[in-house]
Parts: C-alpha cells; sequence; structure tokens
C-alpha cells in the first residue's frame, strides 16, 4: 500500500533532484483520474524532504483537470472545517445541485446558513457528492498541503471521502510530515532522504567552493539527504567555515537545525521587514489585504519592509507565501511575546466583526493575557458558533480560552462547564475530566457543584467504567433535585441504564430504584421519561406485574412522542417492548427512529438504530432481511469509524447455524467487545452462543453460554437468554438449573398476557412438565407462537413437540410435527436446527435427504453490489443509495453497471426478477 521516495533520476528543477520514479508514479496516478479513476494518496516525509516539490508537480501535470488547493495551518487547528472551506470554496456555486439535507449540512458548517449542527459524516457526504459532481465536467485535482496542521472536523471528513471515492475523476493528495491518524491506512508515499550521489550533486550546486571530501560527506551525512537541509545550512557560512569544516551543523535534530537557520537568516533582516514576516506568520489565511492593514497599524510601510527584500523567506503574490512551512514557525518562535501581542492585536482590529468573527476573536486572545471581560465573552460567542457548526472540539477549545481569562470565579465555573461538556461530546475524555474539576473548584454554589459532578458522571460512563458509572450517576440525580427536578429524573433514567449490565451492578440497580421511587409525583402529566422512570423502578423494587401498567404507558408515550426524544431515549423504547414482551410494537419502533436518524443525517448513531432494526428482523426469521440490515450497519460503522458491536450478524449466524462462522464472530466479539468493557457486546455474543449450541444439539455448551450470558446482560437480554438455558439445562440433564432458570422466567413471562410472553414460556413448562401436562402445554404454546411474528421460536416448538412425542413413541405424530419443524427451518434458513429435526425424523424412522445447497441468483455478486442491487430495486434513485451507503452517485452507478453485467440484463427494472424474491429492504417502511 505504501511506498518510498528514495528516487535515483534527475529531474530539471532542484526541488526534485533525485525525484524521478515518484514524478512518474503521480505521472500515472493523474492518467489514471482522466480515464475516470479515483486515486487518493498521502505523501508524507520529514520537513523540506521534498513533499511539496512533489505536489506541485502533480498540479502542473493536471495540465487539462480542475485544481482546488488547501493547506493546513498551526494557528487555524483550532477553527472548525478551516481546511476544508479552502478547498471546497471554489465549488461552493455547484451546492444547489446537492440534496437538501446534504446542501444544508455544507451550509451551516461554512457558516451561511443557520440551522442545528450536522452530523460530520453528512458533511463528508456532501463534500464526496460535491466534488463527484464537478468531476463530471473535467477530471479533479485535490490538493492537501501540511494535512498534519488539518483542523480535526476537516480531517475527519477528508479521510471519510478518500475511502469512499471509488468510480469518480477524482484524485484527493494530501502532503504531511507524519501520517494523520485521519488518513492511516489510506495509500502512502514516503518521501526519504536523496541517495548520496544525488545529496553530493544538491550540494555542490549550492557551494562557491570546491570542499574536502571529508567534509562533504559530512555535510551529506548531517543532512540526511534531506533537500531543505542541503540548500539551506550552508547559507550563511563563509567560504573557509564550509572549506574547512568549521561551520558544520551541531547534532540536534534536523529539522530544528533547519529551522535555526532560517532564524539566523531572519534574524539579519531590518527590523521592520522582521515585523512584516511576523504579521504574515501570525495571519493563516494568506490575505494580503490583512497583512498591510494590520502593518499599517503597526507603523511599517511597504517601502520600508521590503526595501531590501525578504531574502527569499516571504512571497507576496495573490497570496502571501512563506519559501517554508519551517519559516513560518522559525519567524513566530523567534518573535518576541510583546511583539507576538502587538501583532495579534493588529490583526484583530482589521478582522471584520461581521464576516469572520471567530478569527478575530482568536487573534484578541492571542494578544491579552490578563483576564478580559470582553474577550472572554467573544470567544463564548464564538463557542456558540462553532457548536452549531458541528464543531465540538473547536467549541470546546474557544471556551478552554475564554475560561482562563475569566477573573469571575462564577463565571469561569459556568464556562468551564460548558467546556467540560463540549470535550465530553467531541470525545476528548481526559480534558473533559480536568474542566469538570475546574468547575468544581471554582464552583460558587451548589448548584455549578452539582453540575460538574454530573459532567464527571457521564464522562465516567462514557470511557467506559460500567461499575464505576452508576453510583456516581444516582449520586449526581439525588443532588439535582433540589435544583432541577427534571433533569433529576433523566439522570435516575441513565443511571438505572447504566446500572442494568451485569451481576456486578445489581446493588446500584436496587439503590437508584429504590431512590426513583422516594421522588415526589411530577407536576401535570408525566411525561414519557417520568413514566419510564417509574416502571423500571417498580420492576426491581416490585416485580414485573406491579410494573407493567406504567412500562406500557412509558411505552405508548415514547411512541406518541416527538421522534427526537425517541431518538434520545431509543434505549429505553426498545428495552421497553422487549420488556413488555410486544414483538410487534419490537419490530414497529426502529422503523420510525432510523428514517428519522437518516433525515436528520445523525450518522454515526445509525448503526445502533439498524441493530435495533435488525435483531427483531432475526428474531422473525427474515433472515434475507436480516442480512441487508447487517451490511449496511457494517458500512456505516466502517463509514463513520465509531466501534460497534455486530448485533444483528451475530445473532443472524447463530441462527443459520454456521458453526464456523458464527463461532468466529462470536470469540472475537467476546474478545474485542469485553476489552473495550463493552458489556452489552459480550451479553449478545454469548446469548448468540447458547442459540447457536442449542442448533448444533450441544447442549452442555448452550448452557454454559446461556448462563454467561445472564451473568454479564441487561435485563432484556437476560430475560431473552432464559428460554435457552432451560431448554439446554433440561436437554444436559441439570434439573436444578433448568427449574430455577424456568421460575426466573416464569417471573419475567407471566405477568404479560402477549403471545410471545407466554408461548415461551408454556413451550419451556413444557420442556419440565410430565407426559399428562406436556402434551397440552405444547400444543398451546404452538398456538400461541402461531400467532406471533416469531417463526423460529414456533418451528423450535414443533422441534421441541416432536423430539419428545418420539420418546414418547407416538412416532405417527412425532413425524408430522419434526417434518413442520423441518420445513419452517430450512425455508427460514436456520441449517443447525433444521440439521437437528432432520436426524430426529431419520431416528422417527421418515427418510429425508438434506436439501441441496442451491446457489441462489445473485450470489455472485459482492455483498456491496447486492446491497446497491437490493436498494435499485426497491426504487431508491443513485443518489439515495450513495446517502444510505456512503458513496457517490457515479460509484453507486459504477457498481450497478458491474452488477447487470452479472445478471446478464440491462435495466433496473429486470432486478426484480433478476433477484431473489426473498430479500427485502432493510426495514419494512
Amino acid at each position: 500500500m505504501g511506498a518510498r521516495a528514495d528516487g535515483a533520476g534527475h529531474a530539471e528543477d532542484s526541488g526534485l533532484l533525485g525525484r524521478g520514479p515518484q514524478c512518474a508514479f503521480l505521472d500515472e496516478m493523474i492518467a489514471a483520474v482522466r480515464t475516470g479513476q479515483s486515486r487518493v494518496l498521502v505523501v508524507h516525509g520529514a520537513p523540506g524532504a521534498g513533499k511539496s516539490a512533489l505536489l506541485e508537480y502533480a498540479e502542473n501535470a493536471a495540465t487539462d483537470m480542475q485544481v482546488l488547493r488547501a493547506g493546513g495551518v498551526e494557528s487555524e487547528m483550532e477553527l472548525a472545517y478551516a481546511t476544508l472551506h479552502q478547498l471546497c470554496a471554489p465549488l461552493l456555486d455547484r451546492l444547489e445541485h446537492l440534496p437538501a439535507p446534504q446542501r444544508h449540512a455544507l451550509e451551516t458548517v461554512f457558516g451561511t446558513r443557520a440551522g442545528p449542527p450536522p452530523e460530520r459524516f453528512l458533511v463528508g457526504l456532501a463534500v464526496l457528492g460535491l466534488l463527484s459532481a464537478a468531476s463530471e465536467k473535467s477530471p479533479l485535482l485535490c490538493v492537501v498541503d501540511d494535512a498534519q496542521w488539518t483542523d480535526r472536523s476537516s480531517a475527519q471528513v477528508l479521510g471519510f471521502v478518500a475511502r469512499r471515492l471509488l468510480a469518480e475523476s477524482v484524485a484527493l493528495v494530501f502532503g504531511a510530515r507524519q501520517l494523520p491518524q485521519d488518513l492511516l491506512g489510506l495509500p502512502e508515499l514516503e518521501v526519504t532522504g536523496l541517495n548520496d550521489a544525488d545529496a553530493h550533486a544538491l550540494l555542490d550546486s549550492v557551494t562557491p567552493v570546491r570542499l574536502d571530501r571529508y567534509i562533504r560527506e559530512r555535510f551529506v551525512a548531517e543532512a540526511q539527504g534531506n533537500p531543505l537541509a542541503l540548500l539551506e545550512l550552508p547559507r550563511g557560512l563563509t567560504v573557509t567555515q564550509m572549506a574547512g569544516g568549521f561551520g558544520l551543523p551541531h547534532a540536534d535534530t534536523l529539522p530544528g537545525r533547519i529551522e535555526q537557520s532560517f532564524m539566523t537568516r531572519i534574524e539579519e533582516l531590518p527590523e521592520q521587514t522582521r515585523l512584516l514576516l511576523l504579521i504574515a506568520a501570525a495571519e493563516p489565511t494568506g490575505d494580503p489585504s490583512l497583512v498591510w492593514h494590520a502593518a499599517e497599524r503597526l507603523g511599517v510601510s511597504p517601502a520600508a519592509a521590503l526595501a531590501s527584500g525578504t531574502d527569499g523567506l516571504l512571497l507576496f503574490d495573490t497570496r502571501v507565501v512563506f519559501r517554508h512551512p519551517l519559516v513560518r514557525s522559525a519567524v513566530y518562535r523567534s518573535a518576541e511575546q510583546k511583539d507576538r501581542r502587538a501583532v495579534h492585536l493588529a490583526l484583530a482590529e482589521v478582522t471584520d466583526p461581521e464576516a469572520d468573527p471567530d478569527r478575530r476573536a482568536w487573534h484578541l486572545a492571542a494578544a491579552t493575557t490578563m483576564p478580559d471581560a470582553t474577550v472572554a465573552a467573544e470567544l463564548e460567542r464564538s463557542a456558540g458558533r462553532a457548536r452549531a457548526r458541528g464543531g465540538l472540539a473547536t467549541a470546546a477549545a474557544f471556551l478552554q480560552r475564554s475560561v482562563a481569562l475569566t477573573a469571575d470565579a462564577s463565571q469561569r465555573a459556568d464556562r468551564a462547564l460548558a467546556a467540560a461538556e463540549a470535550s465530553l461530546y467531541a470525545g476528548d475524555l481526559d480534558a473533559g475530566r480536568n474542566l469538570a474539576d475546574i468547575a468544581d473548584r471554582d464552583a460558587q454554589s451548589e448548584y455549578q457543584r452539582v453540575r460538574a459532578h454530573l459532567v464527571r458522571s457521564h464522562i465516567t460512563f462514557a470511557a467506559g467504567f460500567d461499575n464505576e458509572a452508576p453510583p456516581m450517576l444516582l449520586a449526581a440525580a439525588q443532588r439535582l433535585e433540589p435544583f432541577d427536578m427534571a433533569l433529576a429524573r433523566e439522570t435516575y433514567l441513565v443511571a438505572w441504564g447504566s446500572a442494568s449490565y451485569g451481576a456486578a451492578n445489581r446493588d446500584s440497580l436496587m439503590a437508584i430504584s429504590r431512590a426513583a421511587r422516594r421522588l415526589p409525583a411530577p407536576e401535570g402529566a408525566p411525561s414519557a421519561v417520568d413514566l419510564a422512570l417509574e416502571g423500571c423502578a417498580l420492576l426491581i423494587t416490585d416485580g414485573r406485574s406491579a410494573a407493567l401498567p406504567a412500562l406500557r404507558r412509558a411505552m405508548q408515550a415514547l411512541f406518541d412522542a416527538p421522534v427526537q426524544d425517541l431518538m434520545k431515549w431509543s434505549w429505553v423504547a426498545g428495552g421497553l417492548t422487549g420488556l413488555a414482551w410486544d414483538d410487534r410494537r419490537m419490530a414497529e419502533w426502529p422503523v420510525r427512529v432510523v428514517e428519522a436518524v437518516r433525515a436528520a443525517g445523525a450518522l454515526s448513531e445509525l448503526p445502533i438504530y439498524l441493530h435495533g432494526l435488525g435483531v427483531p428482523a432475526s428474531l422473525a426469521g427474515d433472515f434475507a432481511a436480516a442480512a441487508a440490515i447487517a451490511a449496511e450497519a457494517d458500512t456505516a460503522t466502517a463509514a463513520t469509524g465509531v466501534p460497534m458491536t455486530q448485533h444483528t450478524r451475530l445473532l443472524l449466524t447463530a441462527m443459520r447455524g454456521r458453526a464456523a462462522e458464527a463461532g468466529t464472530l462470536i470469540a472475537a466479539t467476546i474478545e474485542e467487545a469485553g476489552a473495550a468493557g463493552q458489556l452489552n457486546g459480550v451479553a449478545s455474543a454469548h446469548w448468540a452462543a447458547a442459540i447457536l449450541h442449542n442448533g448444533l444439539a450441544s447442549p452442555e455448551r448452550a448452557l454454559a453460554a446461556a448462563q454467561a450470558t445472564i451473568g454479564s446482560a441487561n435485563m432484556l437480554v437476560s430475560q431473552w437468554a432464559l428460554p435457552e438455558l432451560v431448554e439446554a439445562a433440561a436437554r444436559a440433564g441439570d434439573d436444578g438449573a433448568a427449574r430455577g432458570a424456568l421460575e426466573d422466567l416464569a417471573d419475567a413471562a407471566e405477568p404479560c398476557d402477549t403471545d410471545w410472553a407466554q408461548g415461551i414460556l408454556t413451550r419451556c413448562r413444557a420442556l419440565m412438565s410430565d407426559a399428562a401436562a406436556a402434551d397440552d402445554l405444547y400444543r398451546e404454546a404452538i398456538d400461541r407462537l402461531g400467532r406471533t411474528l416469531l417463526r423460529p421460536e414456533l418451528a423450535r416448538a414443533h422441534l421441541l413437540y416432536g423430539e419428545w412425542l418420539r420418546r414418547e413413541r407416538r412416532r405417527d405424530e412425532a413425524r408430522d410435527r419434526l417434518r413442520t419443524a423441518y420445513e419452517m427451518f430450512a425455508s427460514i434458513g436456520m441449517e443447525a436446527f433444521a440439521e437437528r429435526a432432520r436426524r430426529e425424523l431419520l431416528a422417527a424412522g421418515e427418510m429425508v435427504r438434506k436439501r441441496k445447497d442451491e446457489t441462489p441468483a445473485g450470489a455472485e455478486l459482492t455483498p456491496q453490489e447486492l446491497q446497491i442491487a437490493l436498494l435499485a430495486r426497491d426504487g431508491l434513485s443513485n443518489p439515495e443509495v450513495g446517502s444510505r451507503l456512503f458513496l457517490s452517485p457515479r460509484t453507486v452507478e459504477w457498481h450497478l453497471r458491474k452488477v447487470f453485467a452479472k445478471l446478464g440484463i440491462s435495466s433496473r427494472k429486470q432486478l426484480a426478477d433478476a433477484l431473489p424474491s426473498g430479500e427485502s429492504r432493510p426495514e419494512p417502511g
């Protein structure tokens, strides 16, 4: 994937000396883009290695292409989407061609539209669409230099885009000193030092005398083949110093030596020239007008500053450009603090407060050393604007600086709290903890101290410290009661959810539930949160019968609530439907949420809701829909980089009974989720293992997996694992474990009058009953489960009944039930359970051949091609498919051409006949 630029050729340009092979590589890249392909490359190496020269070569080679250029600037790293705006600015007149959500997202982050902060992945889709549309006119080269200084929001979006480019005529080339975190794994070209021959040739070209061989070799060795070092280090040395070796550089770091060389040159410049360079170094946009206006305020005139030139360190053109980024840092670092502050103040004074208030605020902050209420307030307002654009890290940075400039302790505590919350949502948990500590230290009221504790509690929960978070959240909720009862109730509910995982938190769960039960009744009509908290608390303190009415009212209230509330409390909604054993509601609620998530562009949360959709589809035996949902969830997870347990795929592979595939996924999930402290993922894996081994007729292993599930899971997954435990223990001959699990299942299901609850409970009771009762219980279970959506559970009831009938020597009846079970399992795709039923049929005296594996239509398609084909078949346009799967419309079109060729069709209308009829869209709506 990577390559090294050690090249041996000679290019005419000294900046490309020895880079012939790399130039040829770039020529090939440009040629590929001209043929409709996409290319991504990260050119990285030490400062001065020649990265910028190679990027400039690529630009010059792209003679018939559009070229977009942007560069990271160290002083702009805190300004959200600054680099992205540089890159996309020439294309903003094409925004109207984007789908409305994507267009609005870009307009919001670029500050031309007010609105809620968009998900950065929606911004990424918008940029992908923008570049794709621009490339339809002519091929496009995008160059981003100094990517190590790109602001984090831009880096994340550009990394997202780079990974999604495929069939567009777009080249995206980065230059960076080190591989940035957000660009890891992309194709790379490492630019290393010149070989000795080229290094000697370059050194000879800039030295006025012939050097002694030892001295020449020493220079080359010290420069480590770095072209900029070979050009720069000899400067300023006398002929005698060079010839005698007295001016050889000291053995410190090479970038430091190059920068020191620049500093030496800077110090020799006149005072007004040095001040002009400092203004340019502090002004990150390279705007000549701003630089000269600031210079005028500081008494610097063009005539005086440029009378003797800038020694080649600075160029004034349409932009102000330094010879090298190290010049900028050398200028800034060598300046005195008082001069830096004066320059930033001048730049703040000439920056338009209406057009660019955030950069003005940043300059004011850099010009200020003492607390300043006005500047602190400006920074706070900038943080609000950054948050509205989705730049949470930027908002946190503005707020942190605002905290430092705030004298009033109470106001400083409030701003530290806001900065801590922004850091939490931006994922910088360490910074969030430190800011929460500052807020606690400076708090002037108990309410401020309580809020600081609440933020620390949420940070602890977000960090995965599952055993520490519940008592912290409980304490926060209790302390909030005198100040904000609504927030206190919400915090109790979050605390309850955090404590509902694993046996280790049972004491915390009881303490939280008892505390919630002692709360006064809410004023007015109870909200969905009030009802959910009441039901969850009653579930622990008084049992399922007492909790069920409140749980059902809460479920209805959440379903009737605005979709934003349903999204916020989706984990509650999903849990309530399961706890109430309502299979229809469990299948319905995720559909509404997934549609809302897509409409809102909340793509980082999409995998969570897709699994909320995929698990009910799996339990209903709609494996085609579940597979499509799992594939989409995998695509979303890969695109967003948000780690997520593959809940749907775990359940699906286990129910299919594919031992090798499921076993590998289960083991990997237990290891990875366990290491990350994700108890939900561990529980899902153990539950899947219990289902798998029951299907494979390995009751001992199923029993162990079911017991592990109950030890690590929340109440809902534990509830679902109980029938697996009863069946496994009964088949393994462990009556004690079976009866204990049956009692727990009865506590969970008996109060619920749904067919799902009563069907499962009756089936498990039949397993543990004598012959006189079992027959009627099995029949009742089949009748009950036949009225649910859960075909696999019905098939398993037929299987267990058939197995029992065979042991009772009622072979004719047994064969009827087993044949029904086998046909159902086979049609659903539950291979292990089907094989278990087939073996029972053989034992009952009926010959049953294994069904031959038939390769279904579309099997030759890749998973992504199948996803695209299914969505296209169901009427989605190319842009709609692209939005769903994080692809550009042109890439979707490219995939569809491959699909048509593989299926032997020529239009979308033929997809309905070419694809298997069982396949369906990821959601029924």
